[in-house]
């Protein structure tokens, strides 16, 4: 099986449709960036209709022979993969690091994030099984099984170019299904990356396909009458427009949209260890994280008064740099735009009467004046009223809301539209046991400001953080890309003789 083709920081990034890379028919293209010098040295393809209808038959031909392989044999596949994958994370790493922009160390922990999924899916016979019922009447035995969907595909954001694809591919395919994946046209090139991997580990060719592309590809994914079932991961607005569009056409959609997550302070908290957490989980990957913490809720301005001059001072002094430098603690925006928007948000913040604290604009790196980078921000005394409270920024600026109480912090977090993560510091054990009966969000950590659930728990919101029934990987992951068959079993020496013309019950 030949080796993944290596990272060529000037080659085009193309499709892979049927165990290889394809330009297919596309005649459009965009600029690839490396945010750390501003340069784009090579381009995506962006698909056309006709690509995907490619990668869609491609992935429906594959599909009978993957779905009838014992599930044994397609977790064996995926453990080759999973070998592949730790021999060659820091090469992922890499790519991350050179389209995302976020820290070498920060993109090798995505990488591990992702594998823990792998490892999770190679359990898959242990998670297919299904239940059954000898004598639920009289000579009848009752018995489940889950059966994969078919071609299911992924629509995955920027931030995350191989953790979120991994959230969704190797359980789906572990189940059986064929896969599509429409990975960021920001930072695509990890997706050519794991599709050669996982040909080298034994996948047959079309159970899993890329598409690169834009709004044209993601339209004609959600409109196929062959694609059963979407996953997504991005902003709100899409998010909602995947569900309803999605739906609409009779597919099962999983949409995990925006975030606005909050970090409650109590006045016992650790100060020390309140400063070190936020300013990791505000800062880290520039802020570019759908769990990142943007809102530092001060139960009381005593707390306040010690917590933010110390944050203040450990915003100033980050290390924002090549991200390639080890001890760089922060890298450059995704892009140019995603700057200029962030630092748009800055001067509404300041206009609306908010306290800067720390001024990030008009951040630059000395060696790469040309990137995107912006410095780390910090607002005080910001209301509910504010646009800097209410929306999602995405980047590196955290925002400091002062209250009087417990009971007030847990309604503010409650009253806004988005319930994606949340943290509580505290000492105080009951007060975070009612913190966690209490709060409508749908990850929540204790003391821990980035409470993303390990593999086998699931990942998702609440409220306008997730638009369907069912939250990513884990158990729901195996739920959401299978369908449960219910089988009802006598046999005709134990079926009673006459016709029956009322409703059956146990008997």
């Amino acid at each position: 099986m030949p080796a993944p083709q290596p990272f060529t920081a000037t080659a085009d990034v193309v499709h892979y449709i049927q165990g290889e890379r394809s330009a297919g028919v596309s005649q459009r293209s965009q600029p690839v960036f490396n945010p750390t010098t501003g340069e784009a040295p090579r381009r995506v393809l962006l698909a056309e209709a006709a690509d995907v209808n490619a990668a869609v038959a491609s992935a429906q031909a594959a599909f009978p022979g993957w779905a009838a392989t014992p599930p044994i044999r397609r977790a064996r596949v995926l453990n080759a993969f999973l070998a592949l994958l730790n021999e060659h994370r820091d090469e992922l790493a890499a790519m991350i690091t050179a389209e995302h922009g976020k820290v070498f160390t920060d993109a090798q922990g995505e990488v591990m994030r992702g594998i823990d999924i792998v490892e999770f899916a190679c359990g898959i016979p242990q998670l297919l099984k299904g239940d059954y019922t000898e004598q639920v009447s009289t000579g009848i035995d009752n018995w489940t099984m889950r059966q994969a969907l078919g071609v299911v595909a992924g629509i995955t954001p920027f931030n995350f170019p191989c953790m979120v694809p991994m959230w969704m591919f190797p359980v789906a395919i572990a189940c059986g299904n064929s896969f599509i994946l429409k990975p960021s046209e920001r930072d695509p090139s990890p997706s050519l990356f794991m599709a050669e991997l996982l040909k080298q580990a034994g996948l047959p060719d079309g159970v899993f396909n890329v598409v690169q592309g834009d709004k044209l590809a993601v339209d004609t994914l959600l409109a196929h009458p062959d694609v059963k079932a979407v996953s997504f991961v991005g902003s709100t607005p899409i998010a909602n427009y995947i569900y309803e569009t999605g739906a609409h056409h009779g597919k099962r959609v999983q949409a995990l949209g925006g975030a606005k997550n909050h970090m409650v302070v109590l006045p016992d908290a650790d100060v020390e260890q309140t400063v070190d957490a936020l300013i990791g989980a505000a800062y880290g990957s520039a802020g570019e994280r759908c769990m990142a913490i943007s809102v530092a809720l001060f139960v009381g301005d005593e707390i306040a008064d010690v917590i933010v001059p110390k944050v203040a001072e450990r915003a100033r002094q980050l290390k924002i740099k090549n991200g390639m430098e080890l001890d760089a603690e922060m890298g450059p925006i995704v892009t140019a735009a995603a700057r200029d928007r962030i630092e748009g948000y800055i001067a509404t913040g300041v206009a609306e009467g908010a306290e800067l604290v720390v001024d990030g604009r008009g951040y630059s790196v000395p060696g790469f004046e040309g990137g995107f980078f912006t410095g780390g921000t910090l607002f005080d005394r910001v209301t509910p009223a504010m646009r800097i409270y209410k929306e999602e920024i995405f980047g590196p600026v955290l925002s400091c809301v002062r209250v009087k109480t417990f009971a007030e912090a847990v309604e503010l977090v409650n009253a806004h539209e988005f319930g994606n993560g949340v943290a509580c510091y505290t000492r105080d054990g009951n007060v975070a046991r009612e913190f966690a009966r209490q709060i409508q969000v749908g990850m929540v950590g204790i003391n821990v400001p980035i409470p993303v659930p390990m593999a086998w728990h699931g990942f998702g919101g609440w409220k306008k953080s997730l638009f369907g029934d069912m939250h990513a990987y884990g158990e729901e992951g195996v739920r959401f890309y299978t369908k449960q068959k219910s089988v009802m079993q006598r046999w005709p020496e134990s079926t009673a003789k006459g016709a029956e013309f009322v409703m059956p019950t146990a008997k």
